[in-house]
């Protein structure tokens, strides 16, 4: 509390200053190139950057190991420093003629508030930020130090913030989406050219992290102010018209959640708190039917710690893509069990999907739907082969007639090449849609209807099986004229294999998001069904008491 206190102060008495700067101007080396220094960094021959507002002001080069040899704890950013200097031949970028600039200020702000971007981490150092802020607005100073020290903050904050973990690390989760390339000397360039009003003010991130931040002030908010639910009785086996005490802090959390518009205290279990319940079902994606059942129940009263943790870890993930703005796409979220499509990266509809079991993940990766194939043959994987079909084909002579399938050869050991005839009974059903990849993932229709009103649909081997496919084909090839509806229809009950080769291709993105915002802007959760969230955590949370400790 105190030290939000003097951080308050402190930025109220830097923009005081800065309003008063114009009068109180500070003595800074000024040259067109930088002093001469035996130990000095050479200048990049490509010049200055663009942005820069004085060319006038310059530090010695030969002081950024001086700086890195005091706070070592920020030496991964010296490279991405010196870059940056060498190319605008170690002009000031944080002071001009008249002092500070007012960005100073912005930036300073978002360190002190580091924690609402969801990292644990501390900022190393920010004690020191501390004074040097204050010291060029109270008495003057090391104003070299206070520039590299604001640079090499930036570019912690940035990386943390804009970029998140690197590449290797992702692949060790097997995530394998692009990544979104931020150069961030180039980035604060642009920055820089803004005023100080807009400074910093709209994050290069996927857009589900601005929202997600949002929530994450919301839920620590909360998590400050009130208790975890810990429940006395049988509330499982409540039914509507019920009382008890237990209900009451039902209705209360489901009106801290924003499910409930009112809360009225009561105990009962009546039809408001029946909605509220129907509303929090729905963004937790469990069966809609407004019961006390145990799945509820244990969503219900999950610690708002872990809600914590788990809006921290999608934030992280939206690091990582790539900004798709005005972007058409597709985009499956594993977790969601949903396909979504998007047009100039607005949201215009979505279906039901079942993905891979447990066992059988379906891949984190992205490609361009390329065909579309009606009426398509099943190539049955070797590895369901060896598994279930040479089984089969043992224990029932008839087992590949039972189920339309056929072989077309045979591989080394004997094993058989085997593929299911195109028709109502193909696993694929009546259409597939093919993006070429190394994963051997496809969408595609599916005969077994049922499992789409599951509310859990991780069921298949791997690939993802759509709910409404023919929609899907009409969307493809709605820029076809000789594809219209009964064609496509046609095509598909056809029961001979045809595949239309797209055009434009249209990307698909294959993601893992178990928090996010949707549409109506609602937080929603789901259930980590490849157990991809604790590893996260540990990459991203193990080290922050020790990360800590090292700040100060």
């Amino acid at each position: 509390m105190i030290r939000n206190c003097v951080k308050g102060l402190i930025i109220a008495l830097f923009f005081l200053q800065a309003c008063n700067n114009s009068q109180q101007k500070k003595e800074l080396v000024k040259s067109s190139t930088p002093p001469p220094n035996p130990q000095a960094i050479e200048v990049e021959k490509e010049g200055p950057g663009s942005f820069i507002s004085q060319t006038v002001l310059h530090f010695d080069s030969s002081q950024i190991k001086i700086f890195f040899d005091k706070y070592p704890l920020l030496n991964s950013y010296k490279s991405e420093l010196i870059s940056f200097y060498q190319k605008n031949r170690f002009a000031y970028v944080w002071f001009d003629q008249n002092g500070m600039i007012e960005q100073v200020g912005k930036l300073y702000n978002r360190l002190s508030n580091y924690e609402e971007e969801g990292l644990k981490d501390s900022i190393p150092y920010l004690n020191a930020v501390d004074q040097l802020v204050e010291e060029q607005n109270l008495e003057g100073g090391k104003e070299w130090e206070a520039e590299l020290m604001f640079t090499s903050q930036y570019f912690r904050f940035g990386d943390k913030t804009f970029r998140g973990l690197d590449s290797k690390s992702l692949n060790k989760m097997e995530w394998y989406l692009p990544v979104k390339k931020l150069p961030l000397g180039k980035y604060l360039d642009s920055l820089l050219k803004k005023t100080a009003d807009s400074f910093l003010t709209n994050d290069p991130v996927y857009w589900q992290y601005a929202l997600l931040k949002k929530y994450l002030k919301k839920y620590s908010d909360l998590n400050s102010n009130t208790t975890d639910i810990r429940l006395q009785g049988k509330s499982a086996k409540f039914k509507l018209g019920d009382s008890a005490s237990d209900i009451r802090l039902i209705r209360k959390r489901l009106f801290e959640f924003g499910d409930l518009q009112a809360n009225n205290n009561s105990s009962e279990y009546d039809t408001s708190l029946e909605n509220g319940i129907k509303n929090f079902q729905t963004r937790f994606g469990l069966t809609v039917d407004g019961k006390l059942g145990p799945g509820t129940l244990k969503e219900i009263t999950t610690p708002l710690s872990k809600r914590l943790e788990q809006i921290m870890i999608n934030m992280e993930r939206s690091r990582w893509l790539p900004l798709g703005e005005n972007a058409d796409y597709i985009s499956v979220n594993i977790p969601e069990f949903r396909l979504h499509v998007y047009e100039k990266g607005k949201p215009e509809w979505d279906m039901n999907v079942v993905v891979g079991k447990a066992v059988n993940k379906t891949t984190i990766f992205e490609g361009d739907v390329k065909y579309v194939v009606f009426s398509p043959y099943w190539n049955v994987p070797v590895s369901i082969i060896k598994k279930e079909i040479i089984p089969g084909m043992r224990k029932n002579k008839s087992y590949l007639k039972n189920h339309d399938m056929e072989i077309t050869g045979y591989m080394s050991g004997g094993i058989p090449i085997v593929r299911q005839k195109p028709g109502l009974n193909n696993s694929l059903g009546l259409v597939k849609f093919l993006f070429p990849n190394s994963h051997s993932i496809y969408m595609h229709d599916s005969p077994a209807k049922s499992l789409f009103n599951e509310s859990s649909r991780a069921f298949s081997h791997g690939c993802i099986r759509l709910a409404e496919p023919k929609k899907l084909a009409m969307y493809l090839l709605r820029d076809y004229p000789e594809w219209t509806e009964d064609k496509i229809e046609g095509a598909m009950n056809s029961g001979k294999e045809k595949t239309v080769t797209l055009k434009k291709p249209l990307a698909v993105y294959i993601g893992y998001f178990t928090s996010w915002v949707d549409k109506q802007g609602k937080l929603n959760f789901r259930n980590d069904i490849y157990k991809r969230d604790d590893r996260l955590a540990g990459m991203l949370f193990s080290n922050d008491k020790t990360v800590a400790s090292k700040g100060k």
